[in-house]
């Protein structure tokens, strides 16, 4: 009867909280908190970016997107300094993360978000911080970003191969988290040419960041048929996982945003037919990838729906309806500014309305979940054992 009691009295006692309501302390926050958190700074931060660069400016959309680039670097202050507290005060969950089948692939959530934050500090943040401090932020994440980067683009999947547990029916779009923001540096790497020595120095960035996007490139195309074959031959795609469907998108619109960007910086590093082949190469790329990308949506978002007619809970995954939409929404910029053509203009507009209203959507439910109710703080499933892990 008195630990019947005791647990009434802990159910009234959370129930009256405001906030965090599902946690027995607000100090357990930290206790969970893993990488994929980081998707939260990119899908607000590429709002900024995406606004930035779009065909069609009025100053309205400026002040919108210099906000969203404002949300997205406290949101990367805060989690960077819960990310500490969490690795001092719960240092074997942390540990942990990297064994996990599922959460390992999201720690290459933390560079994208770096490198989305210092390209709207070079785009946004330089009408207010100053063009000096902000080229420096910039190139300070960028470099930092690049490193965590590469980084996950070898880990990751290093420990995929050789200790992870999973087979064919499990692939899924997170698979291509870790891959990706090499992808992200040869985009953001293209903003840092103009401000590099003139002569080696810029040759060199955009060799290295051709290079990123091969890596990038070709890795993806190696995950992407695995997700379709899944899908076409074990249909066992968990309501909770089909979000991430929407992942695959961002490899696909972030190397046209980078084919286009390191087109138009190309400029500043080369000169004659390099530079006609390079400038040519963001559109004869472009085109054709932004096809297999418009049937990817298609296909998406018609897995979606029909996932959502029966349920479809809500997890931090739902950020994947954001960044890898706001790709397509830069790449499709870029495909305009290369060829003036109003349907890319028109394309990239709708894309960006389509990007605020689920952003709109997904931030409104986050902070339901976590700052309301703190259900999104609690754990994940614990991964199988690995031998030698």
């Amino acid at each position: 009867m008195g630990i019947l009691m005791l647990g009434e009295a802990r159910q009234h006692k959370l129930r009256g909280r405001w906030l965090l309501r599902s946690l027995e302390r607000p100090s357990e926050l930290f206790a969970n908190l893993g990488p994929n958190w980081f998707a939260t700074i990119m899908g607000t931060g590429v709002i900024g970016t995406a606004g930035a660069t779009l065909p069609v400016q009025f100053p309205a959309l400026h002040f919108v997107a210099t906000l969203f680039w404002a949300a997205a670097s406290l949101l990367l202050i805060l989690l960077a300094a819960s990310t500490l507290v969490h690795w001092v005060r719960h240092r074997d969950t942390a540990r942990g993360h990297h064994r996990h089948p599922v959460m390992a692939h999201f720690y290459g959530a933390p560079p994208m978000a770096l490198l989305t934050v210092g390209a709207g500090t070079l785009l946004l943040g330089k009408d207010v911080l100053g063009e000096r401090l902000a080229l420096g932020i910039d190139a300070v994440l960028w470099v930092l970003g690049t490193l965590l980067g590469l980084a996950s683009a070898f880990a990751v999947p290093y420990l995929q191969f050789t200790r992870h547990k999973a087979s064919a029916a499990d692939a899924f779009g997170g698979w291509l988290m870790p891959v990706v923001p090499p992808m992200v540096s040869a985009s953001t790497g293209a903003l840092l040419l103009p401000h590099l020595p003139a002569g080696e120095a810029r040759t060199g960035m955009l060799m290295a960041c051709y290079a990123m996007f091969g890596l990038s490139l070709l890795a993806s195309l190696l995950i992407i048929p695995l997700v379709w074959q899944r899908l076409a031959v074990h249909k066992n795609l968990a309501a909770a996982t089909v979000p991430t469907l929407w992942i695959v998108l961002g490899p696909l619109g972030q190397s046209i945003t980078a084919a286009n960007l390191l087109g138009a910086n190309a400029h500043f590093a080369v000169s004659g037919t390099l530079l006609h082949a390079l400038e040519a190469f963001g559109v004869l790329y472009g085109v054709p990838v932004l096809g297999f990308a418009l049937l990817w949506a298609s296909l998406a978002a018609a897995i979606t729906l029909r996932t959502a007619r029966t349920g479809m809970p809500f997890t931090l995954a739902w950020w994947s309806f954001t960044f890898p939409l706001g790709t397509c929404v830069t790449g499709l910029s870029g495909l305009a500014a290369h060829t003036g053509l109003g349907m890319f203009k028109a394309m990239a507009a709708v894309g960006y309305v389509l990007l605020l209203g689920a952003w709109v959507l997904v931030a409104a439910r986050t902070f339901r979940g976590s700052v309301l109710e703190g259900t999104l703080f609690q754990g994940v499933p614990a991964a199988p054992a690995a031998p030698n892990s």
